[in-house]
């Protein structure tokens, strides 16, 4: 008999076919009454598969008490309450490592769209305007300075990329890496204060929400730009908005919000900011792979067997 599954969000195609391949399956998305779905089922899943945005809050480990484990679709996992898992001994896995490339990419992506101006560039011509004259200057990037703040396997990844842009890198952390080569700084408020872009892609955690903050913002400055490809609540929201309607802050890329699908109405209006819907890992073959991850991490919990991406 397969083992029971809650499936607590959607995934791609391939995901769901492989999931069912292995496993009974209980979507939980396809519920209208989700309580009572969860009422009828709870003493027969042994396990649940969520997305990052989904998680897994301790209500419904409560809901399914025989719960041995939760496979996380996404590296990012703060929807997950770990402390509640640990303390019910539910393992968690999570998906890194197969999105590092596409995240990295996309960063860069913003990061040249933001000093060239690409989607500006794009709007401008489709709305005519070519006709009447010519698009502002953008920004060179080649000798700039890229601030990165999270230096794990997808900040290391944006690192090499900027390099061959001969975009200057350092970087913040909580703490210094001596196998680094790149330098360390110890003072968010003065990384932002001497590079031109300030790159985000740090873990959101109670330690990390707001971590860039009306100050580090500003002293970015006029001239500066800010990316946050992390979690949109890394970033105090509301500061950012100020900041780039009063002109401390030159332009911002940004991948994640605070309230998504949500974005400001503000920042809509804006020519200085490119907005994306959360696109970091959004490609076929890498949304493949994280899907398959999570089929394999139980796969392998069920047989018995370790964990491929067990968080800590």
């Amino acid at each position: 008999m397969k083992p029971e599954i809650l499936v607590a969000s959607q995934m791609p195609a391939p995901t769901m076919r492989a999931l069912e391949e292995n496993f009974t399956l209980h979507k939980l998305y396809e519920a209208e009454d989700q309580a009572a779905f969860l009422a009828g089922i709870k003493d027969r899943v042994r396990g649940i598969a969520t997305s990052g945005g989904k998680g897994a809050s301790a209500a419904l480990m409560d809901a399914v008490p025989k719960t041995e484990i939760i496979a996380n679709f996404g590296v990012g996992y703060d929807a997950v309450d770990v402390g509640a898992a640990k303390a019910r001994n539910i393992a968690v896995t999570n998906t890194p490592d197969v999105l590092t490339d596409d995240v990295a990419d996309l960063a860069l992506a913003l990061l040249l769209d933001a000093a060239r101006l690409v989607s500006r560039a794009d709007r401008f011509v489709r709305a005519g305007q070519w006709l009447k004259g010519n698009h502002p200057l953008g920004h060179a990037v080649a000798g700039k300075k890229l601030g990165i703040v999270g230096l794990g396997r997808i900040g290391a990844a944006i690192a090499t990329r900027a390099e061959a842009f001969k975009l200057q890198v350092s970087w913040y952390g909580p703490r210094p890496k001596p196998d680094v080569k790149w330098p360390y700084v110890a003072d968010l408020v003065a990384l932002a204060r001497d590079v031109d872009f300030l790159c985000v892609i740090c873990p959101l955690t109670k330690d990390t929400h707001h971590l860039i903050t009306r100050e580090v913002i500003e002293a970015l400055g006029p001239e500066g730009t800010l990316i946050n490809v992390a979690r949109g609540p890394v970033v105090d929201e509301p500061a950012l908005v100020e900041a780039l309607k009063a002109g401390k802050l030159g332009h911002a890329a940004l991948d994640v919000f605070e309230d998504e699908p949500r974005v400001p109405e503000a920042l809509l209006a804006m020519d200085n900011v490119v907005l994306l819907p959360h696109q970091g890992s959004a490609t076929i073959e890498t949304r493949t792979a994280m899907g398959q991850l999570v089929v394999d991490n139980l796969v392998a919990h069920f047989a018995g067997q370790p964990l491929l991406t067990r968080v800590a």
